[in-house]
């Protein structure tokens, strides 16, 4: 695969197995959650009605986390039901003989759950202790995270995304300045408004990721589980299906460790995407930190007729550290891509609450043109790409597919939706302003901004000091870790059909 290897596989698909993918499977169903109000009340009750197993892989897991606290009131056969995720958990297996759950996280997750006075020991019911079990993952290499966020129910159900089954997820896409709900598990404290996605698949793709997360809980446990066979419809009910019966793609990063090899088809695939980007491509992410991926960007907005690009980005990174490692990166690799964006065709920005206060965005989302959904739990920096482990899941519309249309109205509705929801506009608003812009996303954002109220912020990043300046110059504290193969992709997944799968707007 390197280049100089074997000729570059030239194909319109951007997705490929054993390239920017690991499998394509077939979603009987597939949802999208946006924010995670709604992904946690709809997890509850797929573990509460789990037949055999659930798998929880997660970077942070905090069990005193409620789960739908907006259904609080509601009570279940005279009493009420169970709503904290440790009380779901032990719940589902005293209820069900048959079922086991088991919780596999990040070491440096429990250090820092221990840090918040959290003893993961009090998850376990201990009249159950075989059938409920937490444990941590410590085969990673050293820095190394293990970063998906994937919840596996019977082999039959899986969310795969950007969303933490953790404390301080929890919002809704109103995202209010002071949410009563949104609150810490133990202080009571309120939180900040917190924007996120995660996805939801059914069917053989279910069992594709369901293959990923046993393989995961044996390299962590030493323990191997056979794949769950024969469970009846699991598919949650009242959730709406984004599109069925639809091919899905898993994308890996695997860091090299312990006698694996890595696996970097998440850096493959964001590269292709940006290769073969036609009119535009739209980006939530919790980093702007890559620079091999920055500079393929500038590339393209170089060219006369490259694509627009809008990226989604929180204010500044959580933490200390990570902000002196991610945000001096953003700084000079802003610089960098403004720079080639000679035709005034990208802009970072950042949503504001009506009352003008930052949103975090944690969701790792990519939409290009209107043939291509990414929902993942890999960012835009380098340790996403060849230290952490990561899993995301894309859809991709494909010339001659006759159910085009109705997908490529799918993928962009949903792009559609999330802009209105930064806006604080309907998605139909967005998408009559892209046809009046000429199809121009960028435009279209720029018509709809607004100066007071819930709307998108054009980002300035801040001087950095000579201190900042070298941290961004010598990546010391986010290195690269993967072969440079930008040109071979570049040769391989440019554009050749100018324009969109269906009419262009």
């Amino acid at each position: 695969m390197a280049d100089g290897g074997a000729g570059p596989v030239a194909t319109e698909d951007l997705l490929v197995p054993g390239e920017t993918c690991w499998r394509i499977e077939r979603a009987e169903r597939h949802a999208v959650f946006v924010d995670a109000a709604d992904y946690f009340a709809a997890l509850r009750g797929a573990v509460l009605r789990a037949q055999r197993r659930v798998l929880f892989i997660g970077w942070d897991f905090d069990p005193r986390i409620r789960m739908d606290p907006r259904g609080a009131g509601r009570h279940r056969r005279g009493r009420r039901r169970p709503d904290k995720l440790g009380r779901v958990l032990e719940e589902a297996v005293r209820t069900n003989p048959q079922l086991e759950i088991g919780v596999l996280v990040w070491d440096y997750g429990v250090i820092g759950a221990l840090g918040r006075g959290l003893v993961p020991v009090v998850l376990l019911d201990r009249r159950t202790p075989d059938r409920l079990r937490m444990t941590v993952d410590t085969h990673h290499p050293v820095g190394g995270a293990h970063h998906q966020k994937i919840v596996v129910v019977d082999d039959c159900l899986a969310f795969a995304g950007g969303i933490d089954v953790t404390a301080d997820r929890w919002d809704t896409s109103e995202h209010l300045d002071r949410h009563p709900l949104r609150r810490r598990p133990s202080s009571h404290q309120l939180t900040g408004p917190w924007h996120d996605v995660t996805s939801l698949v059914s069917g053989p793709a279910a069992r594709a990721i369901g293959d990923l997360a046993r393989e995961r809980w044996e390299s962590g446990t030493g323990r191997s589980l056979e794949p769950v066979e024969d469970v009846e419809a699991c598919w949650p009910p009242g959730v709406e299906p984004l599109l069925t019966d639809v091919d899905v793609a898993v994308s890996r990063t695997r860091p090299e460790h312990g006698g694996t090899s890595l696996v970097h088809e998440i850096e493959l695939l964001w590269l292709a995407v940006i290769a073969g980007a036609r009119r535009s491509v739209y980006i939530e992410s919790q980093y702007f930190a890559n620079r091999r991926i920055a500079e393929a960007i500038a590339q393209r907005l170089r060219e006369p007729d490259g694509p627009d690009v809008v990226v989604v980005n929180p204010e500044s990174a959580e933490g200390w550290l990570q902000e002196k490692a991610m945000g001096t990166a953003r700084a000079k690799l802003l610089a960098l891509v403004r720079e080639a964006d000679v035709h005034g065709r990208f802009q970072l920005y950042v949503p504001v609450t009506e009352g003008r206060r930052p949103i975090y965005v944690h969701a790792k989302v990519a939409v290009v043109d209107d043939r291509f959904l990414r929902i993942g739990s890999s960012n835009l920096n380098n340790r996403s790409m060849g230290l952490d482990t990561e899993c995301d899941v894309s859809i991709e519309v494909r010339p001659g597919d006759p159910r085009a249309a109705e997908k490529s109205a799918a993928v962009t509705g949903l792009r559609d939706r999330l802009l209105g929801e930064h806006l604080g506009v309907p998605p139909s608003a967005v998408a009559e302003a892209l046809v009046a812009c000429g199809g121009s996303l960028l435009r279209a954002v720029e018509s709809l901004r607004r100066p007071v109220g819930r709307s998108l912020v054009p980002f300035t990043p801040p001087d950095l000091n000579p201190v900042e300046q070298a941290l961004a110059d010598t990546e010391l504290l986010d290195a690269e870790r993967t072969p440079n193969r930008w040109q071979r992709v570049r040769r391989s997944f440019r554009p050749r059909l100018r324009g969109s799968l269906t009419r262009r707007r």
